[in-house]
């Protein structure tokens, strides 16, 4: 399968047909090129879609389908290489067959032993082994993985960076001898629940207010009229470049028990803020 210059081609009937549905989408999306036939369509015209190079894989659990049988037979005649998983390696497909994948079951799950459950719940499982190998054979990597599931968390997780998100975000600043007003005014116009705060000359980051901070500093300060952002202000704050992927700023969120992160850039320059609402808008958390 890995040595196949065209498509992994999984073809089915019945139940198995559902199987080989599952396998091929596993393939696809673990960097293997599949598609699926389904085996009564393909003795009535969409044979056509096997191309001279792909390969075809056939699962039956007896080996024995009418279908399979003409459809393993075109095959060969056709010159594509033939794979079958089946149960039993005396039955007719297994015989057609280039490479042969065994499932045997003893029996299957329900009290008739003849509801397709053990055979396929086989079949499946050799189908993520089988796609897992190939996946480690390509080395498939997990930035290859976000490239083929873009739309889901799990994606995101692998792509979605912080300079994705904190852009749609105002960003608050005062400097270091901004009074308590202005403070109160940049945190309140700019709905973070926070402002960075700036050194009046250099512009490098000082610290940070929070809707915390401010508390603390209202309840046990009277000279409220005297109060600068220097007197209110956290020191280093917590900080992201805005090149981390969105999913370790989450982590980073989460280890120190706050809501928001100062994105700075390589050089230590303040850009702006990333909230905890942003990754959760985005479905991270």
């Amino acid at each position: 399968m890995y040595s196949s210059r065209g498509r992994i081609v999984v073809t089915g009937i019945g139940k198995t047909a559902l199987v080989a549905k599952k396998i091929v989408a596993t393939l696809n999306s673990t960097g293997t090129p599949a598609l699926f036939l389904h085996a009564a369509d393909a003795i009535h015209g969409d044979i056509g879609m096997v191309q001279p190079e792909d390969l075809v894989l056939c699962l039956s659990k007896s080996g024995e389908t009418a279908e399979l049988k003409m459809l393993a037979l075109l095959v060969r005649q056709a010159g594509n290489p033939l794979m079958a998983m089946v149960s039993r390696p005396d039955c007719s497909l297994a015989h057609q067959a280039d490479y042969l994948l065994l499932t045997p079951i003893d029996r299957e799950a329900d009290p008739n032993d003849l509801a397709p459950t053990a055979s396929t719940t086989a079949q499946m499982a050799l189908g993520d082994a089988l796609a897992t190998a190939l996946l480690a054979l390509r080395g498939f990597s997990p930035g290859d993985f976000a490239r083929y599931h873009p739309g889901g968390s799990l994606g995101k997780q692998l792509y979605l960076r912080v300079a994705d998100l904190y852009p749609a975000n105002q960003k608050p600043l005062v400097v270091t001898n901004s009074p308590l007003r202005e403070i109160l005014l940049e945190m309140t116009s700019k709905r973070l629940g926070a402002t960075a705060v700036l050194e009046e000359r250099t512009g490098a980051l000082a610290g940070i207010i929070t809707d915390g901070d401010l508390r603390r500093m209202l309840s046990g300060n009277p000279n409220l009229e005297t109060l600068t952002a220097r007197e209110i202000m956290t020191t280093s704050p917590k900080t992201i470049r805005k090149n981390t992927l969105a999913i370790k700023a989450l982590e980073k969120l989460r280890a120190h028990n706050i809501n928001q992160l100062v994105v700075t850039s390589k050089k230590g320059k303040y850009l702006g803020f990333l909230h905890l609402h942003d990754l959760i808008r985005e479905g991270l958390v």
